[in-house]
């Protein structure tokens, strides 16, 4: 069969294959420590379980709205009421098969062939790939200490840019914007009408600072701004697979109409777990986080005393943008390389920086216990040094 040209032109996730290598190696017998999860490494609670369990039991196992029940889409509402002073409608809120899905629905929603995606380097690996998909083209906007310049973000600015997407918390950096630099990027925005994508799925891990949402800055940038958020991260629900998006009442009509002939409605049973999740207690989130800055200082400090290797503490997410760059040599050069050689030669899995369009770094997760961070720490600065 010939393939079509939209997959020939897709990357797999590094990501995910990476992360698959180690499990295999681990399932061969092999003491691998992986550093590549973009999961929690908590298990969901008691409560939200809970509540699957009774979904079941109550036989709510059928279709459901494609946009979801209405009961999550009201707590959905409350929660950016009051998390993020925005005021939302249910018929704005659509509940997707994970956050991913959310930002697929919204890219297929608005971008055409032909259309200008501005994306910050470093980005999530499948940001363009999903732009790929809707015939849309990336354009890469290089960043200052892992933030967009507004005067830079101008300058990519063509009359064909439709979109900037916006990931604060970031993955893979962890940095998080404060207001005033969030203000500056929503006048630029606004100036030229620019739909601003804003996936703010680890807004509840954040260290030391305050998560702003873009849609806050002034009424005419939230006229713009399409949030994306949900459960995985903040309530170590990764495997569930319920993300939400809020935004003008026609895109999440035009989302919900994609979503129909997707996959129709998200996991019923999953969606009575998410409404638990937003809806229970929250006192989870401050001790994971709490666990999170406490690992993160841990890998900062140590990745730091490493000769060759420099880390920024990330106030955000759960990852650490570590750059190798002064360790590249013959027979090791590039991200991808050194990953390999990492994993291979002293079984510790870590995401090569290209994968998010920077090959001087590489992607470590602090998202696991403090027993494996310092093992693979351990390797990782004896594989340095050699």
């Amino acid at each position: 069969m010939k393939l079509s040209k939209k997959a020939l032109s897709l990357n797999p996730s590094l990501t995910l294959s990476i992360t698959a290598k180690a499990k295999e190696m681990k399932k061969q017998g092999l003491d691998v420590v992986s550093f590549g999860a973009g999961e929690p490494d908590f298990d969901t609670m008691t409560h939200v379980k809970e509540a699957a369990k009774k979904a079941i039991d109550e036989g709510f196992t059928k279709y459901t709205p494609t946009s979801g029940i209405v009961e999550l889409k009201e707590a959905i509402v409350s929660k950016f009421k009051k998390d993020n002073h925005l005021t939302y409608d249910v018929s704005q809120i659509l509940v997707s098969t994970g956050a991913k899905q959310s930002l697929y629905n919204i890219i297929l929603s608005l971008i055409d062939d032909g259309d200008e995606v501005i994306i910050p380097i470093p980005y999530w690996v499948s940001y363009d790939e999903m732009v790929k998909l809707a015939g849309g083209r990336s354009v890469f906007l290089k960043t200052k200490g892992f933030k967009i310049e507004p005067d830079r973000l101008e300058k990519a600015i063509t009359p064909k840019t439709k979109m900037l997407i916006l990931n604060s918390p970031s993955n893979p950096t962890g940095v998080v914007y404060d207001e005033k630099e969030l203000r500056k990027i929503a006048d630029i925005c606004v100036k030229h009408n620019i739909v601003v994508l804003s996936d703010e799925i680890y807004e509840k891990l954040i260290y030391g600072k305050k998560h702003v949402s873009i849609a806050q800055i002034n009424e005419k940038i939230n006229k713009l701004t399409v949030v994306i958020n949900g459960v995985s991260k903040s309530h170590a629900m990764t495997g569930w697979r319920i993300g939400y998006v809020a935004g003008p009442v026609e895109v999440i009509k035009a989302a919900t109409k994609i979503q129909d002939h997707t996959t129709s409605n998200p996991t019923s049973i999953s969606q009575k777990s998410a409404l638990a999740a937003i809806s229970g207690p929250q006192d989870h989130i401050e001790k994971m986080a709490k666990e999170f800055k406490r690992r993160r200082d841990y890998m900062v400090d140590w990745l730091n005393r490493i000769p060759g290797v420099y880390a920024e503490r990330p106030d955000g997410a759960f990852y650490v943008f570590a750059n190798v760059s002064k360790l590249f040599r013959p027979g090791l050069k590039g991200s991808l390389e050194f990953c390999q050689k990492l994993l291979e030669e002293a079984y510790v899995a870590v995401i090569p920086g290209i994968a998010f369009g920077d090959d001087d770094y590489v992607r470590l997760s602090y998202a696991t216990g403090m027993t494996s961070i310092q093992k693979g720490l351990e390797r990782m600065e004896r594989f340095c040094k050699k």
